[in-house]
């Protein structure tokens, strides 16, 4: 058999690690782990849903009658400001409250919908309302981090279909983002260049995996990707977060996010279910010159029906093993649309 161009390890930049791809494994038979995806008949409406406008949440609060994007603090917070104090510790077992900020971010009052299905303005008034939360974040001197997220679809977990992300405010920083900034410090320091320009110029130069493309943003599964359909969305200008994005700057972010989640959909015949993150800078007083946002998507499905669980390389190892190339997933969505 010929593994030639199908069998190889790619470094992750990012992560500072390597990603083995097999994808001469793809074609072995599965007898486990498949799903049967449907698409539900889901009215637009829905009495039962505590995200629908007019509904009572868990608490008694009554949803407002609103039109547009509905931002309120979370019911079943992970963090919050008036966190039970706890005894903390010290050496090597420390703990301290769960101080921050946990908020439900509500795109479109329609339960039927997803943000490939909405204008594109709207999908704008959702990330203009995410700028909003993410302004609104400075005045909280606790706040060192802010993660934006969106699991979508029941395969990646979430609870309600209704079309929602999240904001989590913390106290420290994520692990990726404090991956993202030890990478591009090490990068600066070894070749005087930024990292993540070099990562968007690698790929506008090969050309061979970008998927959806504006002149003010760019999609492109990356050359090291570890999921079969993972993407990434970069502004093309570099910011930090989102606080500092222009009106039409993030319109093109917005644009350009929403052919690639149509993609998804148009390939797949189905709601696409993905795990999606802004990766943004620390909020800490700090400047993070080198840093640049970006949204990554995290599919959970390798094929049609079939779920990449994470398994001994990934969970056991730490790192991952691929089935599919990059490249081979990318011409997939870049066909028939």
């Amino acid at each position: 058999m010929d593994f030639e161009g199908k069998w190889e390890k790619r470094w992750h930049p990012l992560r500072q690690e390597w990603v083995v791809y097999a994808a001469h494994r793809n074609t072995r038979p599965w007898n486990t782990g498949t799903q049967q995806v449907t698409k539900p008949d889901t009215p637009a409406y829905d009495p039962a849903c505590y995200l629908c406008p007019g509904n009572a949440r868990v608490h008694g609060v009554r949803n407002p009658d609103y039109q547009g994007v509905y931002v309120f603090d979370n019911d079943h917070p992970v963090v919050g400001l008036h966190a039970p104090a706890v005894t903390e510790g010290s050496g090597l077992y420390q703990r301290s409250p769960a101080t921050g900020i946990a908020r439900v971010i509500c795109y479109d009052p329609r339960h039927n919908l997803t943000l490939a299905d909405l204008e594109t303005v709207q999908v704008t008034n959702v990330f203009s309302a995410w700028r909003q939360q993410m302004r609104e974040m400075l005045a909280h001197s606790s706040v060192r981090y802010v993660l934006l997220f969106e699991n979508k679809g029941e395969l990646c977990g979430v609870s309600n279909p209704h079309p929602h992300g999240q904001l989590y405010a913390t106290d420290f920083v994520f692990r990726h983002c404090e991956q993202h900034l030890q990478a591009a410090r090490d990068h600066r320091m070894a070749t005087g260049t930024n990292l993540f320009a070099e990562i968007i110029e690698n790929e506008l130069s090969d050309g061979r995996r970008i998927v959806a493309e504006n002149s003010g943003a760019v999609a492109f599964v990356p050359f090291f990707a570890r999921y079969a359909y993972e993407t990434m969305v970069f502004p093309k200008r570099r910011h930090a977060t989102l606080i500092s994005l222009t009106d039409s700057e993030l319109y093109d972010l917005a644009e350009v996010f929403q052919e690639l989640v149509r993609r998804y959909d148009r390939l797949f015949g189905f709601s696409f279910p993905y795990v999606m993150s802004v990766q943004q800078a620390p909020v800490d007083g700090a400047d993070y010159p080198d840093y640049h946002l970006h949204l990554s998507l995290l599919p959970p499905l390798r094929q049609p029906g079939l779920i990449k669980h994470l398994a001994g390389p990934e969970i056991g190892g730490g790192n991952f093993m691929a089935d599919t190339l990059p490249e081979e997933k990318a011409a997939e969505l870049l066909k028939g649309f």
